[in-house]
């Protein structure tokens, strides 16, 4: 685990998410969908900072961001595993900064957590009409927005940190 976690100004720029995810701009909505500004903050913090504290990470966001949105489902699960899977990806060889590869691992973290999410619902028996509709507009915006959003974070946090590539 590299020293990301103990800056608290770095742990301090994980309340961006909750903000935005109160009030994301319309203007970076799709359908009246915000991005997934949870798997855009942690899938940089993951890269650079390994599978334990993206997993511990990613579990204190979930619980946050759950704290937002009190009742039967939980971000949690899904965004604890995709820290840990992310973390993994960046202790290995594989060069994951270009856009392709930021924007693919956005899709798919955001199609593990809205998935995680809508199976939560369905047992629960709170399964929404538009449920699928707001997933795809999410995955999509969210991946569109991955290259930008995350090349500056993981930027930022490789600086902060030397030695770290």
């Amino acid at each position: 685990m590299a020293d990301l976690w103990r800056r608290s100004w770095c742990l301090a720029t994980g309340l961006i998410v909750p903000a935005l995810a109160m009030g994301s701009p319309r203007w970076l909505q799709l359908d009246a969908v915000a991005p997934a500004w949870s798997v855009l903050w942690l899938l940089p913090w993951a890269l650079v900072d390994g599978p334990i504290s993206g997993a511990l990470v990613g579990a204190g966001l979930g619980l946050l961001l759950d704290g937002l949105h009190p009742g039967p489902v939980s971000q949690l699960p899904a965004l604890a595993l995709l820290g840990w899977w992310w973390g993994r990806l960046g202790r290995r060889d594989v060069v994951l900064e270009r856009s392709a590869s930021l924007a693919l691992l956005s899709l798919t973290g955001c199609l593990v957590l809205g998935g995680s999410l809508l199976l939560q619902m369905l047992v629960a028996g709170t399964w929404p009409a538009s449920a699928f509709q707001t997933l795809w507009a999410q995955t999509l915006i969210t991946a569109l927005l991955a290259p930008p959003v995350c090349s500056l974070w993981l930027l930022l946090w490789r600086q902060q940190l030397p030695g770290v590539r």
